[in-house]
């Protein structure tokens, strides 16, 4: 039987605040379990096991994000939705750092976490029509930008540029290296 004051939401919630505060990957049921003030056998008769746990928390990640993302690009085109939706990808990486790392936790087609995660290649690919980008070239276009947008956030959360003069320069320089790669894309 469930307890009281415990749902799935709650749990998923409170994984996530504890995943920003300790890491993705430090996060676990037993962790989860004291933080509830319950028995770790409890919990699972709210969730199925771990993995599901982490799936739930991505899912919950990637809806924020897609949410964000979404609100930022209302009424930009080109180049100002381009840094917009980048803008609110490191953003969230600074703000959430436990949730941006199970953002990119490998999705199934069969997921929670699927529908929002193509929901985040559906906002790309709405940026992308702007630079008229042909439909056989956007999933490439798709894999620059967010692994661009990724792999600057990790390495900036990472503390990689810690030392590095004018981080903020540099990104807007990638930003401007972007706009120019899509607004110049071979056209099969």
């Amino acid at each position: 039987m469930p307890r009281a004051g415990v749902s799935v939401e709650g749990l998923v919630r409170a994984a996530a605040d504890l995943a920003d505060e300790v890491g993705f990957d430090n996060v676990t049921v037993s962790a989860l379990a004291r933080g509830f003030d319950v028995t770790v056998a409890s919990l699972y008769s709210h969730i199925k096991n771990a993995d599901d746990l982490r799936v739930r928390v991505a899912a919950l990640a990637l809806t924020e994000l897609a949410d964000r993302a979404s609100d930022a690009l209302a009424g930009r085109a080109g180049k100002d939705a381009l840094i917009a939706f980048a803008n609110t990808y490191r953003d969230y990486a600074k703000q959430h750092p436990g949730r941006y790392t199970a953002a990119r936790l490998r999705i199934t087609p069969d997921s929670p976490a699927a529908a929002p995660a193509l929901r985040h290649t559906e906002l790309i690919r709405t940026i992308l029509r702007e630079y008229k980008l042909p439909e056989d070239e956007q999933n490439h276009a798709v894999r620059l930008l967010g692994s661009t947008f990724h792999g600057f956030a990790s390495l900036e959360s990472a503390g990689s540029f810690a030392n590095s003069p004018d981080i903020e320069a540099s990104w807007s320089r990638t930003l401007d290296a972007l706009h120019v790669a899509l607004t110049n894309w071979p056209r099969t």
